[in-house]
């Protein structure tokens, strides 16, 4: 069961991988708008990022556990781009 909600969730990640890079220059664009730096900057971009990671598990009708691992791994994508 939990290999098999890993490989839904990965499977999920892989289909969403154009919308984060997306979503990571929206992120970007708007922390630069507001002139952010530093440790404001690194914590609006976490919120930000997964906020937009949230609302694609949400378009995806995903919930539960589901849902967490789907945004975990978006997140951590998003930061890592």
């Amino acid at each position: 069961m939990i290999k098999t909600l890993a490989l839904v969730a990965l499977a999920l990640g892989i289909a969403g991988a154009p919308a984060l890079a997306y979503a990571d220059d929206a992120c970007m664009t708007q922390a630069t708008d507001k002139k952010l730096a530093g440790a404001a900057k690194t914590s609006f971009m976490t919120k930000c990022e997964r906020t937009s990671c949230e609302g694609q598990a949400k378009d995806k009708s995903l919930h539960g556990a589901a849902m967490t691992s789907f945004v975990k791994k978006c997140t951590k994508d998003a930061m890592t781009m």
